[in-house]
């Protein structure tokens, strides 16, 4: 699992080919804690997503240009472009 920075967003979300799901958390969030298995559960499963987390505190300016309003939030890009998002149910879809 990649934890996402300013720093490597672009190389490992942006320029990658294939799908990529990003889980989208804060430290305080409770429910992101609670979905937190399930998801590290999945990226052992699924060889065809690569799985990334943000911390959206700690990485507040692409939190932002991903336009983040609600947590947990997952997205699923493919080929560097957003496929979809949403909650729980992105996760219950793949």
């Amino acid at each position: 699992m990649i934890n996402l920075t300013k720093e490597n967003f672009k190389q490992e979300v942006l320029d990658y080919k294939g799908a990529v799901i990003i889980d989208c958390w804060a430290n305080w969030c409770g429910r992101c804690k609670m979905i937190k298995p399930k998801f590290e559960e999945l990226s052992q499963q699924r060889s065809d997503y690569k799985f990334c987390t943000l911390d959206v505190d700690k990485e507040q300016e692409i939190a932002s240009d991903l336009n983040i309003l609600n947590l947990p939030t997952f997205i699923i890009v493919k080929d560097g472009k957003e496929a979809s998002r949403g909650g729980f149910e992105v996760l219950n879809n793949l």
